[in-house]
């Protein structure tokens, strides 16, 4: 799902009981060019059936209710749940039934937009209490070797690097991967963070003495 469909608009279905927050995530959705709304629902059982007829890249979803949410896939999409549910076994069901991207429900509409781009884009996207709510349950089961792999720099993640030290900019390296600048921007800070690096230039220092960059 990285490629834009032939340069078009990402499409996006949404769901949502509540008539303002359907309008307001209609909002979002109708004020980004790239983004085009297919069908906006107030019951799921409406999405379920329109999704399993239309071809669609992303879900949005506001709802609390956990069965209306554990359906079975019907598409491809990837789906972005705007929701208060926390605790850790509800968000580890929700992750292995097709959601990629978790906010609050008073998320502000420029979180909702890049939750969209990642979700779009194959990324996990989790707001703060959601990933401490998980790591709480189950950080006491990472392997041993957290702390080495907590510093591995993935294969996207050395392409951009690479990138990075070509001098490209991000509109640039998202044209060349076929991903969104939103998801250029995440990989960069993941390098950073991941390089301890403060700035483009010295992740790109960084990564030719870890032999990352070939000179």
């Amino acid at each position: 799902m990285s490629q834009r469909n032939g340069g078009g608009a990402i499409r996006i279905a949404l769901a949502a009981t509540s008539a303002v927050r359907r309008a307001g995530l209609e909002s979002i959705v109708r004020s980004h060019a790239e983004f085009q709304l297919a069908g906006s629902f107030e019951a799921m059982a409406n999405l379920v059936s329109f999704a399993r007829r239309t071809e669609l890249d992303v879900i949005v979803i506001d709802s609390d209710s956990i069965p209306d949410l554990l359906f079975e896939p019907t598409s491809d999409a990837a789906i972005v749940l705007l929701t208060e549910v926390s605790d850790a076994r509800s968000i580890s069901r929700l992750l292995r039934s097709g959601v990629r991207a978790i906010l609050s429900r008073e998320s502000d509409p420029d979180d909702v937009v890049s939750a969209i781009y990642a979700a779009y884009d194959g990324l996990v996207l989790l707001n703060t209490p959601t990933a401490e709510s998980l790591a709480a349950v189950y950080g006491d089961q990472l392997p041993e070797v957290e702390e080495d792999l907590s510093e591995e720099i993935t294969s996207r993640e050395t392409d951009v690097l690479r990138m990075l030290a070509e001098g490209l900019v991000n509109k640039d390296i998202a044209a060349r991967l076929g991903i969104s600048e939103h998801t250029v921007k995440f990989h960069i800070s993941s390098i950073l963070d991941k390089l301890g690096a403060s700035t483009r230039t010295e992740a790109v220092m960084l990564g030719v003495r870890r032999g990352l960059i070939p000179i």
